[in-house]
């Protein structure tokens, strides 16, 4: 199981997630996003990380790509995860910076699985909550019905996100059984705010299932 948190925005999390043997740690770059970033903490959570097991996802939403290259570059970002309405042209434009892309599809039925033929060049899918208007573009502690993902066919790795907690996941692992979950709220004490004892006890409930 590949384990993917969500809006990681300091130090302590982060090796919290490392001891957990946490696979990838997400950075949101959306400043409408309570989990939202600055550059310069991104930077001291990439170069922590350099010496760790865990690899830096910058996450963006529709972000101008020259803009986006050179976030690339300054973070030495090896993953990028994007959560906009980003097309295939600007992912193949991306891959030439020799990364791993994840993308995100929004499902709220079992028509929005076609959305992944869209998508030929990317390296994992990630299948989320299809955010009403107003809301975020993830992170909303919401889930769509799972049970659609049993209709999915494709060869590339996956990921589920979307009001993933400790209550659920070992029905998540019966049910579905991802190669991946992505977590965000489901780690929170509050918005924005993750806790490292949840991390804990999400963690523990995963490897008991």
């Amino acid at each position: 199981m590949i384990i993917k948190i969500c809006g990681i925005k300091n130090e302590d999390t982060l090796l919290c997630c490392e001891r957990n043997g946490v696979n990838f740690f997400g950075m949101i770059f959306y400043k409408k996003s309570p989990r939202n970033i600055s550059f310069k903490n991104a930077s001291m959570l990439q170069n922590i990380s350099q010496n760790l097991n865990i690899n830096g996802v910058g996450v963006f939403v529709n972000k101008n790509i020259v803009e986006l290259e050179e976030m690339i570059k300054n973070l030495k970002l090896k993953f990028v995860q994007l959560h906009g309405s980003e097309d295939e042209q600007y992912i193949k434009t991306l891959k030439k910076m020799n990364i791993k892309i994840i993308k995100s599809i929004s499902i709220s039925n079992v028509n929005d699985l076609n959305k992944i033929y869209k998508y030929e060049s990317v390296d994992y899918f990630l299948f989320d909550y299809k955010p009403l208007k107003g809301e975020l573009p993830g992170g909303n502690s919401k889930s769509f019905d799972w049970n659609i993902l049993k209709n999915l066919e494709t060869k590339k790795p996956w990921f589920l996100s979307g009001g993933i907690n400790t209550d659920n996941i070992k029905q998540i692992l019966k049910d579905i059984n991802p190669l991946g979950v992505d977590l965000s709220s489901g780690v929170e004490k509050e918005l924005g705010i993750k806790d490292n004892g949840i991390i804990n006890n999400f963690i523990g409930k995963l490897k008991d299932a």
